[in-house]
């Protein structure tokens, strides 16, 4: 991910460092124009030299006819405050005389870095134009503009292209203000299309590619976040991936066209967070807090940070001050990021070792600019300066320039996306093995939770199991006793899932092991309590357990699970504390008769407990008047309801043939 708040880095830079040879203009006023040969034209030239120019404003200046023998020689390699010393008009003209042959077609001029706001005229007609000059509206300078100049401008053998260019205060407060070298080039149109083109793709094309991965990446993440709250990191990278895609739209339309320069302005106030996002990020990776101190100190980056990007817009600030602006910025990048992340690192945070490669390959290039920056006031090193500045930010690569600024920024998504990758690849381990442990659970579960019941003369049963995952936390376990009688348990352990589950098997084997030699509620359910109070981790569980004699006797006792239905309306049990609460919990019993052809209903709150759409629960009412109906008809309704929990429907029916028959 590109370090979007060093931005300004390499401006500040060539703001502080840059040193012009002057050619002075000449001290007396030309008499005769001279004039530019473009009859032999076969490459686009630049246009630098001989230009007139001349401060004030009147339309009469475009025009081939008007006398510009009293205007002043400039060269555009010059610095036009050599002319300009003690005034900065607002409004500056500049005209050139050229030869062209009549047979001439095809040729356009190009406009790369003039002005804010400024005109072109080729023998009086305005072809070219950008921002407004009254009142002064400033456009961004940073696209290549073309026109194409009139053929019956070629077809008169010589013509004069005029500039009105409006230079604002915060221009004038830089080097090379108005027309410089290589502002504007002639040639043939389809040649400098190509070339622009070119030069666009080449300048550009990482820049272009660090933003885009950017803003994937942070797509990425703030899916990640959306699953995985705890790791804000990935908070971090969506916000900076944010940041990337607000500004993507300004610096490529710019490149191709230029806009009102308060879009610029707009997205260097956005630089004001990049700083505290960044930071964020790395601190978030080492599993460090962001404290007051570093609060303050982000805040203040990013102030200094959004004033470096608003200089040369809106105000030119001092040398000195342009410094010191980025200084902050430097130290975070170059100094306080690569020493946390190498200790973190030594400490054996893997990540903080991938994350330092792009931040040390940063600090370098930073060390660099500077060092070069120093060397280049020196005039017997400046040429080995000039050399070494390019290699570092326009080195280049066929058609393409590379810069060591954007490699580290790509390098740095890569190395964010590197680990994503691992941290997926470890959970999707992790999520293989959890899926067997929950696939053999589930195939314990079904053994302690069978499918089909041991048949009990006298009696029907129907038992419904539907878990709200791949095993659940409801139990039951129906047990023939002695004399034709059933020995009925229902129980819900809280929570789901694998705890659930395994608590499950705990108790299920427990029940069967009480059962051996007690088939009293009561006592049943002391025993169980004493089992697992301490062994569930926290843990608890509902429970009721009933007896039901084959005379239809019904003896029963309850820890805190729902009541049974006994056709259709609630039996009345006294409350207790659920399984595992508290040791020496006592349980009362209760009794009650199932005659011939009754039917008493046995359910886990996930009946209750379905909710729809509207967040409307199934509720006590709706169960009570399906108890009667068979029990996957229960199970049906409550799942179509909508399920949230597991459900568990037992019935037990008394047979009414072989009631009488006894």
């Amino acid at each position: 991910m590109k370090f979007l708040a060093l931005g300004n880095f390499c401006h500040s830079r060539r703001l502080l460092f840059r040193i012009v040879w002057l050619v002075l203009a000449c001290a007396a006023p030309v008499v005769i124009a001279q004039s530019f040969d473009a009859t032999h034209l076969l490459v686009p030239t630049d246009l630098n030299a001989p230009w007139l120019v001349h401060a004030g404003d009147d339309p009469a200046y475009a025009r081939p006819g008007f006398d510009d023998s009293q205007w002043m020689h400039f060269d555009a390699h010059a610095d036009i405050k050599t002319i300009f010393k003690s005034s900065h008009p607002d409004l500056v003209w500049y005209r050139m005389h050229m030869k062209v042959s009549p047979d001439q077609t095809g040729l356009a001029l190009r406009e790369f870095k003039l002005s804010s706001a400024f005109e072109v005229y080729v023998n009086g007609e305005r072809i070219l134009v950008s921002g407004e000059l009254e009142p002064f509206t400033p456009y961004t300078a940073s696209a290549r503009l073309r026109a194409r100049i009139p053929d019956r401008a070629l077809a008169a053998g010589s013509m004069v292209i005029a500039l009105r260019v409006h230079i604002s205060p915060p221009e004038w407060g830089v080097q090379d203000p108005g027309l410089a070298g290589g502002n504007l080039a002639i040639g043939q149109e389809a040649t400098l299309y190509r070339d622009d083109w070119l030069s666009v793709l080449g300048e550009n094309l990482m820049e272009w590619l660090d933003r885009l991965l950017s803003v994937c990446l942070g797509l990425v993440a703030l899916v990640l976040y959306a699953a995985q709250r705890r790791n804000t990191e990935y908070l971090w990278i969506a916000t900076a991936g944010m940041f990337t895609l607000l500004q993507l739209p300004q610096a490529v339309i710019s490149d191709f066209a230029n806009i009102p320069l308060y879009w610029q302005v707009l997205t260097a106030l956005l630089r004001l967070a990049t700083p505290y996002v960044f930071a964020a990020i790395f601190l978030s990776f080492v599993h460090q807090r962001l404290g007051w101190g570093w609060r303050i100190f982000l805040i203040f980056a990013g102030i200094m940070n959004a004033y470096s990007g608003l200089q040369g817009i809106l105000f030119t600030a001092p040398p000195a001050l342009q410094a010191l602006s980025n200084l902050p910025l430097v130290v975070l990048f170059s100094v306080i990021l690569p020493i946390m992340l190498a200790v973190h690192w030594r400490r054996g945070n893997r990540e903080a070792g991938i994350l330092l490669i792009p931040i040390v390959l940063l600090s370098l290039y930073i060390y660099a600019e500077i060092s070069l920056g120093m060397f280049f006031q020196i005039p017997a090193w400046h040429d080995f300066a000039l050399r070494g500045l390019n290699l570092i930010d326009r080195f280049p690569a066929g058609p393409i320039a590379l810069s060591l600024n954007s490699f580290s920024g790509m390098l740095s998504t890569v190395a964010l996306a590197l680990i994503m990758l691992i941290r997926s690849t470890r959970m999707s381990r992790r999520q293989a093995i959890l899926e067997s442990e929950l696939a053999a659970a589930q195939q314990v579960q079904q053994v302690l939770l069978p499918e089909q019941m041991e048949t009990v003369p006298g009696f029907a049963v129907e038992t419904i199991y539907q878990p709200a995952q791949q095993v659940g936390g409801d139990f039951f376990q129906i047990l023939p006793v002695g004399e034709g009688g059933l020995l009925v348990v229902v129980g819900d352990v809280a929570g789901k899932g694998l705890p659930a589950a395994m608590l499950v098997s705990v108790l299920v084997g427990a029940i069967r092991g009480v059962a051996d030699y007690t088939s009293a509620p009561a006592e049943l359910l002391a025993s169980l309590n004493e089992r697992l109070v301490g062994r569930g981790g926290g843990s608890f569980s509902t429970a009721l357990v009933a007896h039901i004699a084959a005379s239809g006797a019904v003896t029963i006792a309850n820890a805190g699970h729902l009541s049974p239905y006994l056709d259709g309306r609630e039996v009345d049990l006294p409350g207790a504390l659920p399984l595992g609460v508290m040791s020496g919990a006592i349980y009362e019993t209760s009794e009650f008769y199932l005659a011939p052809g009754s039917r008493v209903t046995f359910y886990s709150d996930g009946v209750i407990e379905a909710q729809n759409q509207l967040g409307e629960l199934f509720g006590f009412e709706r169960a009570q008047a399906i108890s009667t109906q068979p029990a996957a008809a229960i199970v049906d309704a409550a799942t179509q309801f909508g399920q949230e929990d597991d459900i568990t429907v037992v019935t037990i029916t008394r047979d009414t043939a072989v009631a009488n028959a006894a």
